[in-house]
């Protein structure tokens, strides 16, 4: 059974402050995470944010020329791809996705729709819709790890909801 999370962000600080809130419920687990929306929707934000939330003190850039850029915190490895620039899954298979999605990582998403999707089993699919100046963000968990961290957000606020069928 999956959960779905939802909230409104209206400014980056916000964005920010999600992402920080992200950070404390995976806290040090390890799994993979898609994140879609369209260009500017604030993917790469949210990255940056739980990165400085998980205690990265580095330049956090979007790996869209790099495919990959792989951060260690504290001993953990945590991998923010970006697949805008893919085209398909063969080119995914052909750097070697699977040995950055090994069970011990935290591996972060942007545009699984560009060769992810069908290749790799989301735990959390994290989805920001622009809307105006605002942003309607959905996460929708695909595992039990997933479903535990949608827990642990539920628990300072917002509208966690059952099921939800479509990736």
């Amino acid at each position: 059974m999956s959960l779905n999370w939802r909230c409104g962000i209206g400014t980056e600080a916000e964005m920010e402050a999600l992402a920080a809130r992200f950070a404390r419920a995976i806290g040090r687990g390890a799994g993979t995470v898609f994140l879609s929306g369209d260009l500017g929707a604030g993917k790469t934000t949210f990255v940056r944010g739980l990165l400085k939330a998980l205690g990265y003190r580095g330049l956090v850039k979007s790996p869209t020329y790099t495919l990959v850029e792989t951060y260690s915190i504290g001993g953990r490895s945590i991998h923010h791809f970006d697949l805008y620039r893919l085209a398909g899954s063969d080119e995914l298979e052909a750097i070697g996705i699977r040995d950055f999605v090994d069970g011990q990582t935290l591996c972060l998403i942007e545009w699984p729709e560009r060769g992810a999707v069908g290749l790799l089993q989301p735990d959390l699919h994290l989805r920001i819709v622009l809307a105006g100046d605002q942003r309607e963000i959905a996460i929708t968990a695909y595992s039990g790890w997933g479903n535990a961290v949608l827990h642990r957000m539920s628990e300072d606020g917002h509208r966690v909801s059952l099921p939800e069928t479509d990736r």
